[in-house]
């Protein structure tokens, strides 16, 4: 089927008007006057549709609504919470293959990377509705006769969730779906860079809001550009907790708006990942991991693989047979079944990549393989680039950056220790492996004197987490958890409780204070 008209029927399908709002409080649409935005697809450059941006004032009546509308949902039963989620999963379920092509079309990503995300959102579903049962506390023994102490956490109120264009929808549903459970209502700022997908994610849970009788203001989306609503929505004392996924640069700013006022913030912020290439590796294995780490999703995913630490004594090797499969990667338009590589998310993105190329290059760094734009038929976006392998050293400044592209740095090593030593050797701390039948090398890896990551695997790549394990990383990371493990106390508020079931007041610590 021609593209054109295939994503016609998938904007219906997801009842994605020519002109859309960008404000929604659960089921009611709200016009608005703020700017015009179009989206086009960097796989073909063709208009999607648009978004009429909320303006400050929009956002405020948001916030209104959202504060009212806790009052009420936090007095729900966690479990009853946890139904109306499993039911957002199931339309969801629904909506997989069309909402998938929205993405696919929208930010870029391959087609199977656009229905994993949104299999991502039905497995957060899941997982929630289990935790809607699993909101425990603890309890302790009391120094004082009589006493009892437990723990326990309540909701907190409205959690802001500001995503990036990388993953349109999945950081929502890490985010949103273990609020709810929680009690919290939430905001959903993404990025305007895929709007439509923000817009089709809440028509598609619309139905399962007013089945159930959900007051307006608990799930609330609010389309805005940053410049016009400024820092107002970190600042704002009425959202305690802010999660934000973005560039560390912007998270830094962030996170001193939300200390300021004394808030939370969960931050995810840039990654610089690595994987150790031992001479014990299933080298097979490890070059799978490699080229779906570095080329995948173009190289924007803030887990995507950005250097190789090999072994001296495989490197050569282990490069020919790497420039060899990057030689026959399908390079094309994302909905394309047979493309593995698609476009970059715009011109500036393309932009950025052949810049950090020249810093390479000016720092004495090799070009191995890609790094040109693609040309003529089929790449007429002017998105489309070959992905790039580099040889460089560790020190180079471009390679301490973090590059939101397919630009892969090779890089040598002898020993173990050595290896470790640069991988940490970086400001990120996200994702990192190592690729080893040793288990002396891999025990070592995942030690306190190994990886300094959030995240630390063994003979799997860095890209792709499953939703079971919290999160998130290390360093100017930001140190923000998200999704599975015990990643929802940070969406509520810790409570310790003692109860004197005595007859006497006894003081702690044995004080003695009568009167």
């Amino acid at each position: 089927m021609n593209n054109k008209i295939e994503m016609r029927e998938v904007l219906k399908e997801l009842q994605i008007e020519d002109v859309n709002y960008g404000i929604c409080t659960g089921t009611v649409w709200q016009e608005t006057n703020g700017k015009f935005i179009e989206s086009f697809s960097p796989s073909d450059g063709e208009l999607i549709a648009g978004v009429k941006l909320g303006t400050t004032e929009d956002y405020r009546k948001v916030v209104k609504t959202a504060k009212g509308a806790f009052e009420s949902w936090k007095m729900v039963p966690a479990p009853k919470r946890g139904e109306i989620v499993r039911q957002i999963g199931l339309e969801l379920r629904k909506y997989k293959e069309p909402l998938g092509k929205l993405v696919s079309y929208e930010m870029g990503k391959i087609l199977q990377e656009g229905l994993g995300e949104v299999q991502e959102m039905i497995d957060i579903c899941d997982f929630a509705v289990g935790q809607s049962r699993q909101l425990y506390g603890f309890t302790m023994h009391s120094e004082r006769e009589k006493h009892r102490m437990y723990d326990q956490y309540h909701p907190l109120g409205i959690v802001g969730v500001v995503s990036a264009f990388n993953f349109p929808v999945a950081v929502w549903a890490w985010n949103a779906l273990i609020a709810l459970v929680a009690g919290d209502v939430v905001i959903w700022k993404p990025s305007s860079k895929v709007a439509l997908c923000g817009v089709a994610v809440h028509k598609i849970i619309a139905e399962v809001v007013q089945r159930n009788g959900v007051p307006e203001g608990v799930v609330n989306l609010v389309v805005a550009d940053s410049k016009g609503l400024g820092n107002e929505f970190f600042s704002n004392k009425d959202v305690p907790l802010i999660s934000f996924t973005g560039s560390t640069s912007i998270g830094k700013m962030v996170s001193r708006l939300v200390a300021e006022r004394l808030g939370r913030s969960i931050l995810e912020l840039g990654g610089n990942n690595a994987i150790i290439i031992t001479p014990d590796a299933d080298i097979e294995m490890a070059l799978r991991a490699v080229v779906f780490g570095a080329v995948g999703t173009c190289g924007q995913r803030c887990t995507s693989t950005r250097r190789i630490i090999v072994h001296d004594s495989i490197y050569d090797d282990f490069k020919q047979r790497l420039v060899n499969i990057y030689t026959k990667l399908p390079i094309g338009h994302a909905l394309d079944p047979n493309t593995l590589v698609g476009p970059l998310a715009d011109k500036d993105a393309v932009q950025n990549f052949l810049d950090a190329i020249e810093k390479v290059k000016a720092e004495g760094g090799k070009i191995v393989i890609g790094g040109e734009v693609l040309e003529g038929e089929g790449f007429e976006s002017g998105c489309f680039v070959t992905p790039c392998i580099a040889e460089v050293e560790n020190h180079y400044e471009i390679v301490q950056q973090e590059t939101f592209a397919p630009l892969l740095f090779m890089i040598r090593y002898t020993e173990l220790d050595e290896a470790i030593a640069i991988h940490n050797d970086v400001p990120q701390g996200l994702s990192s492996a190592i690729f080893s039948t040793n288990m002396l090398e891999t025990e070592t890896f995942i030690s306190q004197s190994g990886s300094d990551c959030g995240i630390a695997n063994i003979n799997i790549g860095t890209s792709g987490a499953e939703i079971g394990g919290a999160f998130g990383g290390e360093k100017e990371t930001g140190g923000g958890r998200e999704s599975g493990s015990d990643a929802w106390k940070a969406y509520m508020r810790r409570q310790t409780n003692t109860i004197n079931y005595g007859t006497e007041l006894p003081l702690a610590q044995g004080i003695e204070f009568d009167v």
